[in-house]
């Protein structure tokens, strides 16, 4: 419930309780009964800016602080046979969205150029070929990682037109990246960034993390420094969450919370750097579409009003009043028992959304709130008014507290947060979530 007793609560806590990125968030999810039937479903939809998600569960190594779906478990044959499945899912789904188009294009995971080249292909092309994305046209990111960015998976993916390539380097301080549990070296990352740069992509992005076992910010800060020097697009500054079945989230260990210092500190840096702040987390160095995909012409992904197509095991799907997907673990026994099932998914059963949250006339407000209210756009109330035919501040009359508690200004139409507001912004977001998610998340068992 939004209350101003309840936010100033909040405010007074750590601003890093739980990381908001998306709403609802997928702990919320539940068994559908009945299944709902996707031709339906995406019918209502409008399809003609979608953005195509591809999600590949494999990693060369579990970090400390990971909570995906992703598993080390895995070998050739296996990683074969999750393509086939996917194929045979991707074909299924073309036929259900008929008439659709895609505005962008992803491939994430775990570490998509974990697979070998072949597979990375054959996923390039279901993109293009079965789905019908047009490569050439809009932008396409593929998450990878020091050790698997290889020359000749990097060319492929150059040629198949993609556009950015985020990677997690996470920190340039070997000792502070062996206390994650993550198997890297600082030579290694700096051969694979210089490789990425000489290989031309328009858009580089680099991830860090702050709040790290052994790191002071002096470190951090040589951390950012270092990551400048490849002059990056795009820099994320995440903070460190330590979470239940992590590696991390098992140790003992008492964290030095340093993290707000940290992320002022490394905030500042960017900014007389050059960067603009995007989100909390996000930092741009130039503005989009300069040297990418997207053209003039090209449609316009807005993630609060349009639909998300997920294709693979982890991956989600968003349309208007349903987000779906299949079940979600980070326990290696649990993702095991669930890649297991998608592969032995019936082609049939591909038509029905089996696991999600229906989202009411209410949650789709409160969406659409949070993810414009979190970013350097801002909520927008004529817009709000044009999407759901009501007044934000009549919808949401505590949204007068975030000025009066200096987390948000307002300006004629638009609400943005201050820069006490977007350093509180997990916090925030977090105190836009409904009764019902907050219940739902509260009482969900992880596997």
């Amino acid at each position: 419930m939004l209350t101003i007793q309840n936010l100033k609560s909040k405010i007074a806590q750590s601003p890093y309780q739980a990381y908001v990125y998306s709403y609802p968030h997928k702990t919320a999810y539940r068994p559908l009964t009945p299944p709902v039937y996707l031709p339906e479903l995406w019918a209502q939809q409008d399809r003609q800016a979608l953005f195509l998600y591809i999600h590949i569960p494999f990693c060369e190594m579990r970090c400390g602080f990971c909570n995906l779906f992703t598993t080390v478990s895995h070998n050739e044959d296996f990683m074969s046979q999750y393509v086939r499945t996917l194929q045979r899912q991707a074909q299924r789904m073309k036929a259900v969205l008929g008439d659709a188009s895609f505005a962008r294009f992803a491939i994430g995971g775990g570490t998509p150029t974990q697979l070998p080249i072949q597979h990375l292909e054959t996923i390039l092309n279901i993109a293009e070929s079965t789905m019908g994305a047009k490569l050439q046209e809009i932008p396409i990111s593929v998450e990878v990682s020091p050790e698997t960015a290889t020359e000749d998976k990097l060319k492929l993916l150059r040629s198949h037109a993609v556009d950015r390539v985020s990677i997690g380097v996470q920190s340039f301080i070997d000792s502070e990246v062996l206390a994650t549990q993550r198997r890297q070296s600082t030579t290694q990352v700096e051969a694979t960034l210089t490789r990425i740069k000489e290989m031309g992509f328009p858009t580089l992005n680099i991830d860090l993390i702050y709040g790290l076992p052994g790191q002071t910010v002096n470190s951090w800060l040589q951390s950012i420094q270092a990551t400048l020097r490849f002059q990056p697009e795009e820099i994320y500054l995440y903070p460190l969450y330590v979470r239940s079945l992590t590696g991390l989230g098992r140790t003992e260990q008492e964290w030095d919370d340093i993290r707000l210092a940290c992320y002022r500190e490394g905030r500042s840096l960017l900014l007389s750097q050059g960067y603009t702040q995007v989100s909390m987390r996000m930092f741009r160095r130039v503005e989009v579409g300069q040297g990418s995909n997207l053209s003039p012409s090209s449609p316009v992904h807005s993630c609060q009003a349009d639909g998300m197509l997920g294709l693979g095991c982890g991956a989600r799907s968003y349309t208007n009043t349903l987000h779906y997907s299949n079940e979600y673990a980070v326990g290696a026994k649990g993702i095991s028992e669930i890649l297991q099932a998608y592969i032995q998914t019936a082609d049939e059963s591909f038509d029905y959304a089996h696991y999600g949250f229906q989202l009411n006339a209410e949650e789709q407000r409160r969406r659409y709130i949070l993810l414009s209210l979190l970013s350097d756009e801002g909520l927008n109330s004529a817009s709000y008014r044009q999407q759901f035919g009501s007044e934000v501040y009549a919808d949401f009359p505590e949204f007068s507290e975030l000025i009066a508690l200096n987390l948000a200004i307002k300006d004629e139409d638009i609400l943005q947060l201050t820069e006490f507001g977007i350093e509180r912004s997990d916090t925030i977001g977090a105190w836009l979530f409904s009764e019902k998610v907050q219940e739902l998340m509260d009482g969900y068992e992880l596997k």
